[in-house]
């Protein structure tokens, strides 16, 4: 288990803009994700294609996602055709994923053939964004579909129009529905859609502690001014770690389940969560 298992900022750059993709690729994050779908008119989707395409024929400095269009549009099979071989394209971001057959269907359209240039040579990992409440309901069948997905997350602007919330507290259930499901299948957790106010760094390290109470693991950000806050947020405080180091001690001494001395209970779960809070606390150093 290591620090890199567990990428905390994603930040966007729009596809079509590749000046601000070079940028991204500079500032930090632990993934850049570039954005073919919500972020580029439909004018500039083939020079967004292309431009993404020729920067992803090498490989990058970090892990490069790509945002393809909708599943059910005309741009789709172009934006397939065009990155699922190159060796620069660590995954792929789908969006407004409402069920399994889906992520089943790019999954079979995205995998490897004989010839391939991919540096891995293997499948390309896929992260369904669940945007609408059928896409929620159907949260854990999206998130088991297929053994490409390797992440799931919300898409939490559409959800919020789609649901007509008003107030931030009324996506709470959905967010720990996609929690729950990426557990059940064995998944990473999931990150934290955008903060869309990127002026607003006290609500967003507020939103981020409320989002790692309910189970989140990183979030999207829309600028470099946001990813200190979230990794930050994210990153386990001195206290934490302290603890996670007693633990994991203890569990080395005694690997049955036992009672500390001042009487917490650990077990093999709970020894898990402190080695994935020293995994964490290894990007401190």
């Amino acid at each position: 288990m290591t620090a890199e298992s567990f990428p905390l900022t994603w930040l966007y750059a729009p596809g079509d803009r590749p000046e601000v993709v070079g940028k991204a690729l500079a500032c930090g994050a632990d993934v850049v994700l570039i954005d073919l779908e919500d972020a580029v008119p439909p004018d500039r989707k083939d020079y967004a294609r292309a431009a993404t395409a020729e920067r992803l024929t090498q490989r990058q400095p970090v892990p490069v996602h790509v945002r393809v269009n909708a599943l059910d549009g005309p741009w789709l099979e172009a934006d397939l055709k065009a990155l699922t071989a190159l060796p620069g394209l660590s995954g792929l971001r789908l969006p407004k994923v409402t069920s399994p057959a889906d992520v089943v269907r790019v999954a079979e359209r995205a995998a490897p053939t004989e010839g391939g240039t991919r540096a891995e040579g293997g499948a390309i990992p896929l992260h369904a964004l669940l945007e609408t409440a059928l896409g929620v309901e159907q949260a854990f069948a999206i998130a088991s579909a297929h053994p490409d997905v390797r992440g799931v997350s919300l898409g939490e602007t559409d959800l919020r129009a789609d649901l007509g919330v008003r107030e931030d507290a009324g996506l709470d259930w959905s967010r720990a529905r996609v929690v729950v499901a990426a557990r059940a299948a064995r998944l990473p957790p999931p990150t934290q859609s955008i903060h869309p106010d990127i002026r607003d760094l006290e609500g967003l390290a507020a939103s981020c502690a409320r989002g790692r109470a309910l189970g989140f693991l990183g979030r999207a950000a829309i600028h470099p001014r946001q990813l200190p806050v979230i990794e930050r947020a994210y990153l386990p405080t001195p206290q934490e770690i302290a603890t996670a180091e007693e633990i994991v001690k203890a569990a080395a001494r005694d690997p049955g389940a036992q009672a500390l001395p001042d009487g917490r209970f650990i077990d093999t779960a709970v020894v898990t969560g402190a080695q994935r809070t020293l995994a964490l606390a290894r990007r401190l150093n």
